[in-house]
C-alpha cells in the first residue's frame, strides 16, 4: 500500500502542476496585450506606475508592455509605424502630425501631467534664486522643439529675458546626457526631471533652485494618444486603459508621498525609497498631476501659444479634432 502511495503521489503532484500551468495560461490569455511607448522613464509619471503596480490595468483586462521611446519624436514614429498601440508624450507631437495633413492623424484620449516636470539646478545652493539670475549664463535646456524646451523658453521670456540673447540655450547635448554633461562641467544651469534632479542634489553635484512647472502654470504636458483609426476600432480597450489611468491619478492624489513611493518603487528598482519619497513630494508640491484625465481646452490653447512663441508652430490645430475627451469623461464618472 505504501509503495503504491509513493508511486501515485508524484503522479498526483505532477497532475496538479499541469492543471495549474494550464489554468495560468488560460488566465493569461484573457488579458489583452497593449504596447505603449513612453517618452522617458520618470517618477514624473507616478500615477501610471501606480496604476500598473496596483493592478488597475489587469482589472481592466489588459497586460501593459512599456518601452522607452527616449523622445516625443521617437514615440510618434513608433505609433505611426504601428510598432506600438499607444504613445505617451507631449501633445505637441499630435499637433505636428495633424498639421502635416495626415488623414489618420493622432488623437489624445487621456492626460496625465498638467505642469512641466523639470527643475532648474545650479552648481551651488541658492535659496534666493530669481529667474533674472540666468542673464548672461549658459543653460542646458534639452531638445529644441520639445515641450520642455519650449516651456522653459516661455518662462524665461515671462521674466523679461530673451533666449539666445540674454541666456545661452545650449541644446547641443542630448536629453539623456544632460545630467552627465552638467556634472562634468558643461553649463551654469541645467533643466532636469526627477529622479535625476534629486539624485544630483543628494550627490552634491547640483542643487534644485526652481521649478519650471511652478512658473509656467497649467499646460497639458504629457498625454496618451493613438491613431484615430486605432481608437475607433478599439473603443473598449481605450476606455479600459483610460479607466486605469483615472484610478491611478485618484490614488496618487489621495495618498501620501511615502505611500506613493512604496507603490511605485518596483518600477524604479535603482532608486532608493527615501529619494522616491522626496521626488514624489516635489511633484505633489507643484500639482504636477491631473485630478482626472480630461484635457481642458484653455490649457490646450495655452500649449499652442507656447509653441507659437517658440517659433515651432505656424498654424494652430483645432481642439475638437486633436482631443477626444469622451473616454476620459466616462472614466471620471
Amino acid at each position: 500500500m505504501k509503495k503504491r502511495l509513493r508511486i501515485l503521489l508524484p503522479l498526483f503532484c505532477a497532475a496538479l502542476l499541469v492543471l495549474g500551468l494550464f489554468s495560468g495560461c488560460g488566465a493569461q490569455e484573457k488579458l489583452q496585450k497593449v504596447t505603449v511607448s513612453e517618452v522617458t522613464h520618470s517618477v514624473f509619471y507616478a500615477p501610471q506606475y501606480a496604476a500598473i503596480n496596483l493592478g488597475y490595468f489587469e482589472a481592466e483586462g489588459m497586460e501593459l508592455e512599456l518601452s522607452n521611446g527616449q523622445g516625443a519624436d521617437k514615440v510618434m514614429t513608433a505609433v505611426l509605424s504601428g510598432s506600438v498601440d499607444i504613445g505617451f508624450a507631449g501633445p505637441e507631437a499630435c499637433i505636428y502630425v495633424y498639421n502635416e495633413g495626415k488623414e489618420d492623424y493622432m488623437q489624445v484620449f487621456a492626460q496625465l501631467t498638467q505642469r512641466d516636470g523639470a527643475f532648474i539646478l545650479a552648481r551651488e545652493p541658492d535659496e534666493d534664486f530669481t529667474w533674472e539670475q540666468l542673464k548672461g549664463k549658459n543653460l542646458l535646456p534639452g531638445r529644441k522643439g520639445g515641450v520642455p524646451y519650449m516651456t522653459l523658453e516661455y518662462v524665461v521670456k515671462q521674466h523679461g529675458l530673451t533666449p539666445g540673447v540674454d541666456v545661452i540655450f545650449d541644446d547641443s547635448i542630448q536629453f539623456s546626457a544632460m545630467a552627465g554633461a552638467f556634472t562634468s562641467g558643461s553649463g551654469d544651469y541645467v533643466a532636469l526631471f526627477e529622479p535625476t534632479a534629486s539624485a544630483l542634489e543628494a550627490e552634491g553635484t547640483g542643487y534644485i533652485v526652481a521649478s519650471v512647472g511652478a512658473e509656467s502654470g497649467e499646460i497639458p504636458y504629457t498625454a496618451y494618444f493613438a491613431q484615430k483609426s486605432f481608437i475607433a476600432k478599439n473603443e473598449k480597450l481605450i476606455q479600459g486603459f483610460t479607466n486605469a489611468i483615472a484610478k491611478g491619478l485618484t490614488w496618487v492624489q489621495e495618498h501620501t508621498a511615502e505611500e506613493v513611493a512604496e507603490i511605485i518603487q518596483p518600477s524604479f528598482p535603482d532608486t532608493d525609497l527615501e529619494t522616491l519619497k522626496t521626488v514624489v513630494q516635489n511633484y505633489k508640491d507643484i500639482e504636477a498631476w491631473c485630478a482626472d484625465p480630461v484635457m481642458k481646452e484653455a490649457a490646450f490653447e495655452k500649449l499652442q501659444t507656447v509653441m507659437q512663441q517658440a517659433g515651432e508652430l505656424e498654424k494652430t490645430a483645432p481642439f475638437s479634432e486633436i482631443i477626444n475627451n469622451s473616454f476620459a469623461e466616462k472614466a471620471g464618472k
